[in-house]
Parts: structure tokens; C-alpha cells; sequence
């Protein structure tokens, strides 16, 4: 039998505030040696009482509203109780009956539309370090402010759960809510994973089990620990067995998930609102202010590059996704003072050096190469090189790189020098890589 993904993510994200979520300390915890950003707030020792920080509450809620959340006038804090070493208090101070923002969506480049159940606010906890048979603790990370995402199992493939996750990745840099540098802890996924029948699915019907794979920390690693759990389960489910509830972790080296912990009942958190918090109380006027400030999001700001700068669908994708963000604001202002669009775009895009540039000079270096030769004619030249040199084109397929540089040679030699060659460089991979 052919089963169907069914699949949920949680998306946690570091926000960037100067000081942690409840306490004064320094917020930049990264590269620090351990326990030197502690204070008895964060170190969960008695007595010392929680702040909470506004600037957190703030970014959580512009984050909400560009996820197309409807924001909550009232909100609070709830204590989430379980034990784990990393928990000093034996409670977590989180959000669970009225978060900061609920019910929103995003929509992906495929047409998507992916469902958000809410978005809120909580406190990380510590970090834990196993060595020879002890668990070592670094504070560092415990008390910094951690927005959750929480979607609906809405997914159906793993390429849609990675472009939410990088769509989401792109829209907090352009908020400057994070850096969401996964390599730093800044932004970490979890996917709840299960399994249905077509039948099911057609139905709406959702299994009566999740597996959930924790702390997975590059969008590739996500990729392949759902497909690897999708492979386990289905051989499970094959076997006449039935699923495990359970929490997994990806090994990198194996490929696999692991079982990490148990969830065959659901844990009783014992939630209630936060006595040492009072509940948050928002008007419409605040709520309007923060709307104001809302800037152009990804999915906006294409649409401006393809009607006020006349951009193709091609680069204004580019120049909105990932690393091209980087550079859009000075695509503008060179288009602005003057600068071809589609050259422009390209410059940015395919020389990476040039974004260190001022506007004045990349506009000189746009006029200083005006006799190169056109992107359509490039792509004509490139392909009858590759035509013309089959064995080249077997070689660099087989992983043989000195190919490439044969037949960048190739396209510059039969452009006559008129060519870019780090954009022949890419036409060239982008052509032999389809």
C-alpha cells in the first residue's frame, strides 16, 4: 500500500534583542564561554522574579503580522512543568491557552497554502553537554527569548516543509526580528511525522499518531531525516505493526532517526498561567503602530521588482530569496541613480563581490562593460559549445571539474572576450546540471 506524508513543523527562532527573555543579561550568547551570561533569573534560583522583556514581545508580534496572524489583545504567560537537566526551574515560562498570534498562513512559490496555528513566545532553556558517562551544562542559552511557529500537519512532500522553512527564514531577516543562522542554534526545526492512507487522506483524516523528529539544524538534514522516517515507517506499517509515538533524532552519519523518548500517553504539562507575570493587555492603537511598521516582505517585494523595476520573474525570485535579500536594496538604488535592471541583477546576483560596492560604482562598472555581449547571445554560444564537445560534457558529469574549465574556455574563446566568465561559469553549470 502507498501511504501519504502527513506532516506538522515547529520552526523555534532566537530573537534579536540585546538582553535575554526574563532577565538583564547580554543577549549575545554565541561563541561566549560557558556559564559567563547567567544571573539568578536565568539560573532558575530562588527568589529571583521574571521580567518580561518587551522588545520580545514586540518582534513576536511583527512576526505574527507577517505570517498573516490575527494578533491577541490579551495574552499571558503560562508555566510549562517538566523535569530535564536543562531546566533549572523544573518549569518553562511559555505561552499556551492565549499566545501573542494565532491563525495565520504563508503561501509558497507552488501555490501553497500552508497554515499556521500560532506563533509565541517562550524562554530557551539550557544546553546540555554529554563527556565520559557526565552531563555538562552551559547556562549561556537558558533565559534567551525563543519564538515558536507552530503549524497545522498541513504538508504533503518534504520540499514544500523546506521552502515554508526557508520562506520563514528570509521573512524574519527582512523583519530583523533574527539572524537565523542555523550553524549558531539561531533557528532549529522539528517535524511531527505520520502516516495515512489516499482514503484517509481525501478524508481529512489524520493518523492517531506522531512522530517527532527533534533539533534538526540545516534544511538539508530536515529533508533527509523526514524521507528517512518516512521510509521507516512505511515498513512498519508494511509489517502489519503499528507506529510508535516517540521522539526521534536525525544521525547524520547513519542517515537515520533514532528513538530518543517515549510519548505514548501525552504528558501532562500542568499548565497555568505564570503568578509572578501579569497577563498582557494590548490596544488597538499599539496594535495599529506595530502594523505600520510591518516592512515589504519577500513575496511583496517581488512583485515590486517585476512592476516598478521592470524585472524578469527569474532574477525578482533570485533577488528575493535566501542571499539575494542581501543585495535588493542596493539593486534599487543603482536601478534608481540610472542602472539597467536586468544587468544590474545579474551583476549582484552572479559576482557577490559587487555587493560590497557603492551605488556609484557599480553604475561605473555597468558603463565600463557595455559592449559585453547579450545574455541570449551567451546562451546560443554556450549551447553549441556544449553540442559541439560531448566528451567534455561526459566528464564534468562523472565529476571531472578540469572539464568545466575546458569549456569555459570554450564559450570565451567563441564570444571573443566579450563575455563574463563568472556568468559563463554558471550558465554553463546551471545548462549541464538540468
Amino acid at each position: 500500500m502507498e501511504y501519504k506524508l502527513a506532516l506538522g513543523l515547529e520552526v523555534h527562532l532566537h530573537l534579536k534583542t540585546a538582553k535575554k527573555m526574563f532577565c538583564g543579561c547580554d543577549a549575545d550568547i554565541y561563541g561566549k564561554e560557558p556559564n559567563t551570561h547567567v544571573c539568578p533569573t536565568c539560573l532558575g534560583l530562588p527568589g529571583a522574579l521574571p521580567v518580561p522583556n518587551f522588545d520580545a514581545v514586540k518582534m513576536t508580534q511583527l512576526l505574527g503580522l507577517g505570517l498573516n496572524c490575527t494578533l491577541n489583545n490579551n495574552s499571558h504567560f503560562d508555566r510549562k512543568h517538566y523535569f530535564y537537566p536543562d531546566l533549572p526551574k523544573g518549569y518553562q515560562i511559555s505561552q499556551y491557552k492565549q499566545p501573542l498570534c494565532e491563525n495565520g498562513f504563508l503561501i509558497l512559490d507552488s501555490g501553497e497554502k500552508i497554515e499556521i496555528e500560532r506563533v509565541h513566545l517562550e524562554e530557551d532553556t539550557a544546553k546540555s553537554f554529554h563527556e565520559g558517562g557526565k552531563t555538562l551544562i552551559d547556562f549561556n542559552k537558558s533565559g534567551m527569548p525563543l519564538v515558536e511557529i507552530v503549524t497545522r500537519p498541513v504538508f504533503k512532500t518534504v520540499v514544500d516543509a523546506v521552502a515554508f522553512s526557508k520562506k520563514i527564514q528570509d521573512i524574519v531577516r527582512v523583519l530583523k526580528v533574527s539572524d537565523a543562522d542555523m550553524e549558531k542554534g539561531q533557528m532549529r526545526l522539528e517535524a511531527n511525522i505520520s502516516l495515512r492512507t489516499s482514503e484517509m487522506e481525501s478524508k481529512k483524516i489524520l493518523p492517531d499518531y506522531k512522530v517527532e523528529i527533534k533539533n534538526i539544524n540545516s534544511f538539508r538534514f530536515m529533508e533527509k531525516a523526514v524521507e528517512s522516517e518516512i521510509k521507516r515507517q512505511s515498513e512498519v506499517l508494511a509489517s502489519g505493526k503499528k507506529i510508535k509515538q516517540e521522539n526521534r533524532g536525525f544521525d547524520e552519519k547513519s542517515g537515520k532517526t533514532l528513538s530518543q523518548r517515549d510519548k505514548e500517553e501525552a504528558h501532562d504539562y500542568r499548565y497555568f498561567p505564570d503568578p509572578d507575570i501579569p497577563p498582557m493587555e494590548f490596544d488597538q492603537t499599539y496594535l495599529l503602530g506595530i502594523n505600520t511598521s510591518l516592512p515589504q516582505l519577500p513575496y511583496q517585494l517581488k512583485e515590486t521588482l517585476k512592476t516598478t523595476y521592470k524585472l524578469s520573474e527569474k532574477n525578482s525570485i533570485s533577488l528575493t530569496n535566501g542571499l539575494g535579500l542581501l543585495c535588493v536594496n542596493l539593486f534599487m538604488r543603482v536601478v534608481e541613480s540610472g542602472g539597467d535592471s536586468e544587468r544590474t541583477a545579474n551583476l549582484l546576483l552572479n559576482r557577490p563581490e559587487t555587493r560590497d560596492l557603492t551605488t556609484e560604482q557599480i553604475i561605473k562598472l555597468l558603463t565600463g562593460v557595455s559592449n559585453k555581449i547579450k545574455d541570449t547571445e551567451l546562451e546560443i554560444i554556450t549551447n553549441e559549445v556544449i553540442a559541439k564537445n560531448d566528451d567534455a560534457v561526459k566528464e564534468f558529469k562523472t565529476g571531472k571539474m578540469g572539464s568545466l574549465e575546458f569549456l569555459i574556455g570554450q564559450v570565451m574563446k567563441n564570444a571573443k572576450g566579450k563575455a563574463d566568465p563568472v556568468i559563463v561559469r554558471k550558465m554553463l553549470t546551471d545548462i549541464l546540471s538540468k
